[in-house]
């Protein structure tokens, strides 16, 4: 091996809407990166995490959660961008919850039958079970549903076996030239970022409310004076009742998602931050091509 060669690959992390992808990734980083909630569909973007260890570096790919469900073009969009992540790729950790399978979970296992590149299994979220020995039965089904080249049970929230899991990823990974700056962890630019911990917020406020119905939209991303970053903001819905809902009595729901927001990026950012949001009423978008692009969903 040359000295300007490594070990470096890309590695993408599938699994159905909220099995626990975006927080493996944050915590393979050792940062948060990826905005996590309850919700299924919260990660809406394919998105890389850039690990660098010396001469070795993974590349993982976050993606949105593959489903079912095609019946708006939000969820078409959702779909292409996971089933697009899997192509070209160097090898697939796919994530099921244990004890857990479902519908969504066999969906999943018929896009892999068409792929070449090797499976790593994670059985996540083995932290919720008491009785570990429940989990054999469960393992031994479930490794016989595809040929794995090793099946790890995890937990993506508190780090249980991540450290055999990333060795075995980095045991895979071909002869490459690293591909990024050894300081680089993301393809996605901080206004992409700072959008996404403004989208966290929301979610989880109001995802009983409107789970799916919100975007948002970077206005302005500047440094003014004294290093103080001015971020403008626009957080799209579908209708002027969900305006409402965002806004919040007296503007306080929307004065605590801004709060919550600008404190998450001012520490991504490492500065100051000002932050102003806007509330506006775009009808259709979730099932509108168009307006998804002009929204930032574009197809990789």
């Amino acid at each position: 091996m040359s000295s300007n060669e490594g070990h470096c690959g890309y590695v993408a992390i599938i699994g159905r809407p909220n099995v626990g992808k975006s927080t493996l990734l944050n915590y393979l980083l050792g940062k948060k990166l990826c905005i996590t909630s309850r919700k299924p569909q919260t990660t809406r973007h394919r998105l890389l995490g850039i690990k660098t260890l010396g001469n070795t570096q993974i590349i993982y790919v976050d993606t949105p959660g593959i489903h079912q469900r095609q019946h708006n073009a939000m969820n078409r969009y959702l779909n292409r961008a996971a089933q697009g992540s899997m192509v070209g790729v160097d090898m697939i950790i796919w994530l099921v919850e244990a004890l857990c399978w479902t519908e969504e979970d066999s969906y999943v296992l018929k896009s892999l039958a068409q792929l070449t590149a090797p499976v790593i299994l994670g059985v996540n979220k083995i932290d919720k079970i008491n009785d570990k020995k429940a989990l054999l039965p469960y393992l031994q089904d479930v490794t016989l549903k595809h040929d794995f080249i090793s099946v790890f049970p995890i937990s993506a929230h508190k780090g249980d076996n991540l450290d055999k899991l990333e060795a075995k990823v980095i045991d895979l990974l071909p002869i490459n030239a690293l591909l990024f700056p050894e300081d680089q962890i993301t393809d996605r630019t901080e206004r992409f970022l700072c959008a996404e911990i403004v989208r966290e917020k929301l979610i989880r406020r109001l995802g009983a409310e409107l789970p799916y119905r919100m975007t948002v939209q970077i206005e302005q991303f500047e440094t003014r004076n004294n290093n103080l970053i001015f971020i403008s903001a626009i957080i799209w819905v579908e209708r002027k009742g969900q305006k409402i809902i965002v806004i919040g009595k007296k503007g306080n729901m929307l004065k605590n998602i801004g709060q919550e927001a600008r404190e998450d990026i001012e520490k991504m950012l490492n500065s100051k931050v000002f932050l102003q949001l806007w509330v506006k009423v775009k009808e259709g978008w979730c099932d509108n091509d168009r307006a998804l692009q002009q929204l930032g969903y574009f197809d990789d």
